[in-house]
């Protein structure tokens, strides 16, 4: 089982969290669940509920990873399978994001 923390600019949002190949869960913590200013991280993980499963990576957390050739280059040089999104995803989000959400490794 891999987790990463998922950050927006900075505070803590929830885990993501990789079960096995075909289970990923997102979770949002106590703290921002239940605060009313703070925002859904996308309209597909809405603040409604805590805790979020899929047999895939979530689309909106792939579509922080690169595409194409960039994708493919960054895998070759961090020796991870162009396949293995959620490894990549740890290894590439941890700054270099678009947007306010970034993915760190715990």
């Amino acid at each position: 089982m891999s987790r990463a923390a998922v950050l927006r600019n900075g505070e803590q949002v929830g885990l993501l969290i990789k079960e096995s190949p075909k289970r990923y869960r997102f979770v949002y913590d106590e703290a921002w669940l239940n605060d009313p200013t703070k925002p859904s991280i996308s309209l597909t993980l809405p603040k409604v509920q805590k805790e979020f499963v899929s047999v895939h990576l979530f689309p909106f957390f792939f579509n922080l990873l690169s595409e194409g050739v960039n994708l493919k280059l960054q895998a070759r040089r961090l020796q991870i399978d162009e396949n293995d999104f959620f490894s990549l995803l740890l290894q590439t989000s941890t700054t270099d994001t678009i947007g306010a959400v970034t993915i760190q490794e715990l």
